[in-house]
């Protein structure tokens, strides 16, 4: 299912009429000192210059705790001299506690509960393993609040505890390899938050007694398993919410239903897919589609595969292939990693995945892509298997000439 939102189209019309906030939360802790602090410090000045009158937004520094540096309010010329003050005097020290941050911010965007919710959230290192049972809980609590983008800065921070927090809240997870490319980073994190038009968009599926739906992916522009964010409506009925929405953005769904058996010749209703806005309290469904299955004995027919599904299979099996070879790769098992990360260079070439394959091209000597036949490289600098890590879930749409 390809969904749209166009200047002319359906979730276009209904867009928010209501406030935009946005929310930078920043690491404070010790091992931020020096060049991290201080190009994070100038690229937050610049977001905050940057920001649009009409915006509201906050600061929030964390280490150990966090601290509201800047309380909610609105963008105006007076609060945003303000703010910069403020952000010129933070002073690092302390570990990581990224529950702590999350809960604070949390608070900040409960008072606008019909705002374009939207967070940055920049670290350098690892969250204290003590506070993972904390992290999980406020990640729970603000699942559906506001959606969190996360970076983070150098290569001693762990990719799978930002992509826990990025993926629960429906933002990003990526690498800023160096201090100096924070400020282009942070500029573009704004642009695309100020661009949202609609805040709260969900799928919604029905499906007839005895269906079962097996799961739900976002497939383009990245992949993102959305199985575990179905919430149920009503019998029959889940939704999946999807967050906030450009005024010309385009995504791609994957979903499989399993239904009864059925005889050959059968047609019938496997579900009604609906595109559900709410804005200001008010719930406007603003597309539907139905889903036949029908029943055959054509071979031809039966084990036919669409064309996207196939595009999107293999970009998955693409995302794994890197995952599994750079997991191969740091365990030492350099037979598997190259039989692996070979797999996804293949795939790349086969999908037409180029940014994907440059990224592989750090890790590995491509000695012929159509059959996957690489080498591993000796020497791979940390950031290059990290931004190829973050990076790998992002998918290519079908070329135009198939």
């Amino acid at each position: 299912m390809t969904v749209s939102a166009e200047g002319s189209g359906a979730i276009a019309s209904t867009a928010n009429t209501g406030q935009n906030l946005f929310g930078i939360i920043c690491d404070v802790s010790g091992s931020m000192d020096g060049n991290k602090i201080q190009a994070a410090k100038n690229a937050i000045v610049q977001l905050v210059n940057l920001l649009p009158e009409h915006v509201f937004f906050f600061i929030v520094t964390g280490s150990t705790r966090a601290t509201l540096t800047v309380p909610l309010t609105k963008a105006s010329t007076e609060n945003k001299q303000k703010a910069i003050a403020a952000v010129k005097k933070i002073q690092v020290g302390g570990t990581t506690a990224i529950s702590t941050w999350l809960a604070a911010a949390l608070e900040q965007f409960k008072k606008m509960p019909n705002a374009l919710r939207q967070a940055l959230l920049l670290t350098d290192g690892q969250n204290d393993r003590q506070d993972e049972q904390f992290l999980n809980q406020v990640i729970l609590a603000s699942e559906g609040i506001f959606q969190c983008d996360c970076r983070g800065v150098g290569t001693d921070w762990q990719v799978n505890q930002l992509q826990k927090i990025s993926s629960k809240l429906l933002g990003t997870t990526d690498i800023i390899p160096n201090p100096s490319a924070i400020e282009a980073d942070f500029r573009q994190i704004l642009d695309k938050a100020m661009s949202k038009s609609v805040s709260d968009v969900a799928m919604r599926i029905w499906t007839p007694q005895g269906a079962k739906i097996l799961f739900c992916k976002q497939v383009s522009p990245e992949i993102a398993d959305i199985s575990d964010r179905a919430r149920a409506v009503k019998a029959q009925v889940v939704e999946y919410p999807t967050g906030a929405w450009a005024k010309a953005e385009s995504r791609d769904y994957h979903f499989c239903i399993e239904v009864n058996a059925g005889n050959v010749g059968d047609e019938m209703l496997a579900g009604r897919a609906s595109l559900i806005c709410t804005v200001d309290g008010v719930e406007n469904k603003v597309a539907e589609a139905r889903i036949l299955a029908i029943w055959t004995d054509d071979d031809a027919k039966s084990t036919k595969i669409d064309r996207r599904v196939a595009h999107y299979t293999g970009q998955a099996e693409l995302a794994q292939s890197i995952q599994e070879g750079l997991e191969a790769r740091a365990r030492g098992d350099i037979e598997a990693a190259t039989v692996k990360l070979g797999k996804a260079v293949k795939l790349a070439y086969k999908s037409g995945n180029e940014a994907t394959a440059k990224l592989l091209r750090t890790v590995v000597d491509i000695e012929d892509a159509p059959t996957g036949t690489v080498k591993l490289k000796r020497e791979v600098a940390k950031e290059d298997a990290m931004a190829l890590e973050t990076r790998s879930t992002k998918t290519t749409r079908i070329p135009k000439d198939r």
